[in-house]
């Protein structure tokens, strides 16, 4: 019998072809799918965008979701009574009968149910008229008047409603729709559109000393921790740079989402370290000044934990061998204080020896991954900065906290228009921040600033060595 010869079927070439071209296909809209889901715990992407997708379903039924009001176990927060002194006014209420029954009562003279009551007094408003008499000085030439500096400043609006105006533009994210609204129903007064952003730009002139001084100060900070946003500026995408030192916040609106801005408001003589994210200004930042960077490891372990929603296997391995590195680390980040400093000091850079290594090794040829392991090769030590320079922060979370006011504002103003209003925005954020920071009362700054202003002073400080709270 002749022995039978396997022969190949011209079809299953094509087959097979087709498989395969299927297949990488199939893992090329993968790859794309798990791009399209990220959210802010696998990308930079703010919480925000979150609530857009639907929430996950409760398979097991037992409704995990948390429950309104005080949670098990937390500690209970009561509010605790005024003091007499600070008491304005006393009222008791006898009875005389029964309320239910109109019975005799006898008085319990060592019980007392007490109810302490805030409220508000009509709202004092005054309206007072200044008469400047005129007169002629025969040695200028001249008339003059009897006005005061601060009544020819101020005009219509007197500086504690310019205050009350100022906090509701900037600290409330208040339309002057809105202000004016308040201003006619509450407060029982008409002011214009025209006349409440005139009141703004003096607020904002007045507060150009505080914010100059501030910004004079950026470059001699040995420790800044920095972030941007988008701003809209008259229908264009502009961004707000936030610069965080220890004991301020600094705001700065550019067009630009480049390294020139830092090298603008940092200058050349900048020698400290910069906290940040990874983005390219950054490091373009560092690479021409050559200033020590903490690139925030918050923004790595999202991004690794990205790479384990990926498709492939390889790539998934090494993100999850990477991932697990990061968790050792801030574990024994977390156990600083059971730990004397020489023990803390080992097990950290023992820690961050482990992430770049792995970062660094068995790294898949997916293109993921293998940018993943550039970024280390390229800048892995600037994740661990703060292991060698204390005070330094981990991560930028401050400064993102720092901008979150920021990115309300403009979603109920709608951004600004002009220069000035820029400006504003920028010294009224930057106060708003700082005096957060340092404990100070926003309003009561802001007011003593236009006082000060209207009555032809210096500007206020908030560099705390010099400033008042």
């Amino acid at each position: 019998m002749a022995k039978s010869t396997k022969s190949q079927c011209p079809q299953c070439g094509v087959l097979a072809a087709k498989l395969t071209a299927l297949m990488a296909e199939v893992a090329r809209l993968r790859e794309h799918l798990a791009r399209a889901q990220k959210d802010s715990t696998t990308s930079s992407k703010p919480p925000s965008s979150d609530i857009v997708k639907p929430q996950p379903s409760d398979p097991t039924g037992e409704g995990l979701k948390r429950k309104i009001g005080g949670q098990p176990r937390h500690e209970q927060h009561i509010r605790e009574l005024f003091s007499h002194e600070q008491i304005t006014k006393f009222h008791t209420h006898p009875l005389d009968a029964c309320p239910d029954c109109g019975g005799r009562l006898h008085h319990n003279a060592s019980l007392a149910k007490v109810v302490q009551q805030i409220d508000i007094e009509a709202i004092p408003v005054t309206i007072a008229q200044h008469t400047g008499l005129e007169y002629w000085c025969d040695h200028c030439q001249k008339t003059c008047t009897g006005l005061p500096l601060s009544v020819q400043r101020g005009g219509l609006v007197g500086p504690n409603l310019t205050a009350l105006i100022a906090f509701m533009k900037g600290y409330c994210h208040a339309s002057f729709s809105t202000i004016r609204k308040f201003l006619h129903d509450v407060v029982g007064v008409e002011i214009s559109r025209g006349m409440l952003s005139k009141t703004i730009g003096k607020v904002s002139q007045a507060l150009e000393g505080t914010y100059e001084e501030l910004a004079e100060l950026l470059s001699l900070e040995d420790r800044l921790i920095v972030d941007e946003t988008g701003h809209k500026n008259n229908g264009q995408r502009w961004w707000t740079w936030c610069l965080r030192a220890e004991l301020y916040t600094l705001y700065k609106i550019d067009a630009r989402r480049s390294a020139d801005v830092l090298l603008e408001l940092l200058g050349a003589d900048f020698a400290g370290v910069i906290g940040c994210d990874y983005f390219s200004a950054y490091r373009r930042y560092m690479k021409v000044m050559g200033v020590e960077v903490q690139f925030c490891l918050a923004h790595l372990i999202r991004d690794v934990k990205f790479l384990t929603t990926l498709p492939d296997v390889g790539e998934r391995a090494y993100g999850e061998r990477l991932r697990e590195a990061l968790k050792h680390l801030f574990a024994v980040i977390h156990r600083s204080e059971t730990m004397s400093a020489a023990s803390f000091e080992r097990e950290l850079q023992a820690a961050r020896a482990l992430v770049l290594y792995q970062g660094l090794n068995d790294v898949p040829p997916t293109r993921a991954a293998q940018n993943m392991a550039k970024r280390f090769r390229k800048h892995g030590e600037s994740y661990f900065t703060f292991v060698t320079t204390p005070g330094v922060e981990p991560t930028n979370n401050l400064a993102e906290q720092a901008i979150r006011f920021v990115v309300i504002d403009p979603l109920i103003t709608q951004g600004t228009r002009s220069e000035a209003g820029r400006k504003w925005n920028e010294r009224i954020w930057t106060v708003i921040a700082t005096s957060g920071q340092q404990g100070r009362s926003v309003f009561k700054f802001v007011k003593r600033t236009i006082v000060n202003w209207l009555e032809g002073g210096e500007a206020l400080s908030l560099v705390p060595e010099v400033g008042v709270c």
